[in-house]
């Protein structure tokens, strides 16, 4: 079954309209695919002069990896601050997210997980057309580590 937007808001630091994805589609252990729509919203936190690079989509992959996160965790788990340190392999299909009028289908596969590291690779795509993938590195808790990112 979905979860919705009220579920990521109550499972991720990420609040308002940063909260970029609106539901979670599907996942196991291994990784997830969420469902977003706020790339075409005028108010969208990331937009610059009013256009929404494709870049972008490295933070709905990177908030996919954190619901992935939360869901992996313990019940009642308050959501871990996690820096990305990384990213690599990324291949950008489109310049903007903005000019896409389907949903955006965000998908991200656990590379290798510990306490203190995640790897993740990604797809971001619209109707079976693949906008951007590429691979996350994320470091948790690195202010409570001592690591710098």
């Amino acid at each position: 079954m979905p979860l919705d937007l009220a579920w990521l808001r109550a499972h991720l630091p990420h609040q308002g309209t940063m909260c970029l994805l609106d539901r979670i589609d599907d996942w196991n252990a291994q990784g997830i695919r969420c469902t977003a729509v706020s790339h075409r919203a005028l108010q969208n936190p990331l937009r610059a002069h009013g256009r929404l690079g494709a870049v972008c989509g490295i933070e709905y992959a990177v908030q996919a990896m954190a619901a992935h996160g939360a869901l992996l965790a313990a019940p009642d788990t308050p959501p871990r601050t996690g820096y990305l340190t990384s990213a690599r392999e990324l291949t950008l299909h489109v310049a903007r997210l903005d000019t896409i009028d389907a949903e955006l289908s965000v998908m991200a596969a656990l590379r290798y997980g510990d306490a203190n590291t995640v790897l993740y690779d990604f797809t971001v795509s619209a109707l079976g057309d693949l906008l951007l993938s590429g691979r996350v590195t994320v470091v948790l808790d690195a202010a409570k580590s001592g690591t710098r990112p």
